[in-house]
């Protein structure tokens, strides 16, 4: 992927070194969900997932929680911090130019590198929820050390497929802003769970459409895309099926859990917005078949 001397973004928050500590869990109604546990009903928010109380009732920053003291130190020029803001900065000069074509304004997300721990307006979140995005206080939280477990569980390189991560918490930003988390908190108080985890992978398989719409553009515009760099992408949405983790964690598939949608339909939908470059192209929730 090409991306070194592209803009960089300055809406990197860098949390790292304070404020945290490692071992904890991401707290959901009393329980904690540790990195080597993987529970069916919030697998999808284990991987590339909004923040689990989003999907699961935590309601997008209802409850109070105690905030980080002092501002953010500047994040650090490492490459892969440097990496990190180029690729915000590319999703925001892409939705940017999305939302001006559509006579409407593109509010820029913060992105929040932290480690081990980060206090959020969606509650507390650990690196054992993965990335993340809280549509309480409109931010999207890494902790780097995602990178690495890509790289050793699943076997999933290169820096696209990094890239896709960013994009696809992006992509739940958008999301917020088109005003679609919100129609998503409101039917959960009348849905039951599996009408909740249906309506979760729709959520998950557009903000994978969104993605792909943020790659097209942004090749179109800066020539980003380089030979392997799809297929890398399309690796990371197979390796990331709820289909593909059950099986890996249990040996058995139960789709009725799903909550982000199986391996085929992930590359789906991540492959349609790649080659449409529409937004329109991204509304599964009208979609009959997934």
């Amino acid at each position: 992927m090409k991306w070194e001397g592209n803009r960089e973004s300055d809406n990197v928050e860098d949390g790292r070194g304070g404020g945290g500590g490692g071992g904890g869990g991401f707290g959901i109604g009393g329980k904690s969900i540790g990195l080597g546990t993987i529970v069916i009903a919030l697998i999808g928010s284990y991987f590339f997932g909004i923040d689990p109380s989003v999907i699961l009732g935590g309601g997008g920053g209802s409850a109070p929680v105690a905030q980080e003291t002092g501002p953010a130190p500047a994040p650090a020029n490492d490459r892969q911090t440097r990496f990190v803001r180029t690729v915000l900065a590319d999703t925001e000069d892409v939705w940017t130019e999305i939302f001006r074509a559509n006579n409407s304004t593109y509010v820029q997300p913060k992105l929040h590198l932290f480690t081990g721990r980060v206090s959020t307006a969606c509650g507390t979140g650990s690196s054992a929820s993965g990335p993340f995005y809280c549509p309480g206080d409109q931010k999207v939280y890494i902790d780097l050390a995602f990178y690495d477990l890509m790289e050793q569980r699943f076997n999933v390189a290169g820096e696209f497929a990094k890239a896709y991560v960013i994009a696809h918490e992006v992509g739940h930003h958008v999301q917020n802003l088109m005003g679609i988390t919100d129609k998503m908190d409101a039917a959960r108080r009348t849905s039951s769970e599996t009408q909740m985890n249906a309506l979760s992978v729709r959520l998950e398989l557009q903000a994978d459409c969104f993605a792909g719409v943020w790659a097209n553009h942004a090749n179109q515009a800066r020539s980003i895309l380089e030979s392997g760099d799809i297929d890398a992408g399309l690796a990371a949405a197979t390796a990331i099926g709820d289909d593909t983790l059950q099986r890996q964690s249990q040996g058995t598939v139960v789709p009725d859990s799903f909550t982000h949608g199986s391996s085929a339909q992930r590359v789906r939908w991540f492959k349609k917005g790649i080659d449409s470059g529409d937004v329109a192209q991204c509304d599964t929730f009208k979609a009959r078949q997934l």
